[in-house]
């Protein structure tokens, strides 16, 4: 293929925000910021064979992901996503119609939230196809859900359901079989095209106070990173954890605790703050058909996170999960 026709192909035809100053088409795009907002930026990479497999995905959807995931960090820092880039590496194996189709994923999901492709950069590789997408976004100055904020008597709470995802991927890799057609394509679906919960990160942004996560790598592993950068002790109740009726159509219950607490990538937002500060969030959700549902305290009784169980059992939860630099 031709990379400059390439990047004609995949360049939009429109902008969504007013502060684009310029879009593609110079050596770098400029936007103006807007008065009394905070930057937030964040990127993620995602590498085939790591957390995509060509075989199981289209280029769709590996495209729609690869923006959601960073559209989900923004979410947990209460913020607004507003522009993208996206830098790719294509091997040979890769057809162009297929690359088009990723960036088609992308877009998707970028017209949703009125986000516009500012730029990015494409080579070519003898090895995998990887994608490189940065986000950037903005928060009001005085917001701050920093994981650091967590404080002794907090509720915990988490949006959605969590395990979906990972229970999708074991469909996928047929570690699991589930004759259910509808709970199976729901629990891939999950997986392949997670909803970044930015409404539910503005709410809590709006709070006095509150700490945030989003769900990536695990919830035990997310609420262990609150548990640590706030020197808080945090116990969670295993009768409290939000369970999809699709993941509990599956037989194995220790499989489904397994992804609910180590699985990861379901990018939900799991965080804490105050009592009076849940209940109101708590009825703005309800009212606005945001599912969101506590499921601990932060208790300083006792340090890190605890499990407690049905029979008021109480079992570390080690930050476990995905990791890149152990998970070889």
């Amino acid at each position: 293929m031709d990379e400059f026709d390439f990047i004609l192909k995949v360049k939009p035809n429109r902008t969504f925000q007013k502060n684009v100053k310029v879009a593609i088409g110079d050596d770098a795009a400029v936007y103006e910021p807007s008065l009394n907002r905070n930057q937030v930026v964040c990127v993620d990479t995602m590498v085939e064979g790591v957390h995509f497999l060509k075989h199981l995905s289209t280029p769709f959807e590996i495209g729609y992901k690869a923006l959601a995931v960073n559209i989900s960090d923004i979410a947990a820092m209460a913020g607004i996503p507003l522009y993208y880039l996206v830098s790719i590496t294509v091997p040979s194996s890769w057809k162009e119609e297929e690359l088009v189709e990723i960036y088609k994923g992308m877009d998707e999901l970028a017209k949703e939230y009125k986000m516009d492709l500012l730029g990015g950069d494409t080579v070519s590789t003898s090895d995998k196809l990887v994608i490189s997408v940065t986000v950037i976004g903005e928060v009001e100055q005085e917001t701050q859900t920093l994981r650091s904020k967590a404080c002794d008597g907090d509720i915990v709470f988490v949006t959605g359901n969590v395990g979906d995802s990972s229970a999708g991927l074991a469909i996928l890799l047929d570690h699991v079989q589930i004759h259910n057609q509808h709970s199976k394509e729901y629990l891939i679906n999950r997986h392949k095209k997670p909803t970044p919960r930015v409404n539910a990160g503005r709410l809590i942004g709006a709070l006095y106070r509150a700490s945030l996560n989003d769900v990536s790598d695990g919830l035990a592993s997310e609420l262990n990173e609150i548990s640590e950068a706030s020197n808080v002790g945090i116990t969670v109740f295993k009768d409290q954890l939000p369970v999809s009726d699709e993941l509990l159509s599956l037989s194995s219950a220790n499989d489904i605790y397994k992804w609910i607490l180590y699985g990861g990538e379901d990018f939900e937002l799991v965080g804490t703050t105050s009592r009076n500060s849940w209940e109101k969030l708590k009825q703005t959700c309800d009212k606005m058909d945001l599912k969101i549902t506590q499921i601990g305290l932060v208790d300083q009784k006792h340090s890190g996170v605890m499990l407690q169980t049905v029979n008021q059992e109480l079992v570390r939860i080690e930050k476990s999960g995905y990791n890149h630099f152990r998970n070889k």
